[in-house]
């Protein structure tokens, strides 16, 4: 995946109603109906900016996000999330399980002692002080997370329907859109990251994820189910064509770049 420049977001409309944005190194998702969104992730703190200007680009405000749905707890994922709800009162939702992550009363984060042992791979570097200007080393907890219910679609623009893909963290969820075909895969099923060399559904390097290869894999499982040619990931590009062939392709490779663990927390 090559990184996203600094400067504005790249906003991309896959589908009637659905927009991909890419921010620092990560995407996020907004759903409309409307005048009104759901904003799936925040990118990083520093992407707040860029979230807001992804909004603008529809024609719509900040006010007009009627939630905030979080795959999982990592900071690239959380940046907007405290502003969008101090400022405009927006509920943050997840998975029951990754609610306690969110408010960090457990952890699952890739630690700095971790990626300084790793800068001694090419791309680390580059990637590290890029991300760490985007706030990558801050804290960020949402102690207003709630959870959203885990059947059937949530009552929210897009209608998602949540489908638990726990492995990258343990209560990691990608959100169905059937009425575009679509799924958001958050990091189980990424198209692309910095520090792998691979474009195309792969999984992401294994020291990002909190559980094992296994547990990754049985993400996948549970993606292949899924009715969707869309694939709208948490890194790298859209992706089109059967998801199940994209989660074969997945399968099929070991998990890219990266110091090799079984076992990265973050």
């Amino acid at each position: 995946m090559r990184p996203r420049p600094a400067g504005p977001p790249l906003v991309e409309q896959v589908d009637r109603g659905t927009v991909l944005v890419t921010g620092t190194d990560v995407n996020w998702v907004l759903l409309r109906e409307g005048d009104a969104l759901t904003l799936v992730d925040g990118g990083y703190p520093g992407d707040v900016a860029a979230v807001e200007f992804s909004i603008a680009t529809l024609g719509l405000r900040p006010q007009d996000v009627v939630a905030i749905l979080v795959t999982h707890a990592h900071v690239d994922h959380l940046g907007a999330v405290n502003p969008f709800h101090a400022r405009y009162g927006t509920p943050v939702l997840l998975h029951p399980v990754e609610v306690a992550h969110a408010r960090r009363e457990r952890r699952e984060q890739l630690t700095p002692a971790r990626v300084v042992a790793g800068l001694w791979r090419p791309a680390v570097l580059p990637w590290a002080v890029r991300v760490a200007r985007a706030g990558a080393g801050r804290d960020v907890a949402a102690a207003h997370a709630q959870p959203f219910p885990t059947s059937g679609a949530l009552d929210l623009p897009g209608s998602p329907v949540p489908v638990p893909t726990g492995g990258h963290t343990s209560g990691h969820t990608a959100f169905h859109l059937p009425a575009s075909g679509a799924v958001i895969t958050g990091d189980s099923l990424v198209t692309g990251h910095a520090l792998s060399p691979a474009t195309g559904p792969q999984l992401l390097p294994a020291w990002f994820n909190h559980g094992t290869d296994e547990e990754m894999r049985a993400a996948l499982s549970a993606l292949a189910g899924v009715d969707a040619d869309l694939l709208l990931p948490g890194h790298g590009p859209a992706h089109r064509g059967p998801l199940r062939a994209a989660v074969d392709r997945a399968a099929g490779a070991p998990p890219g770049g990266g110091p090799r663990t079984t076992r990265g927390r973050r």
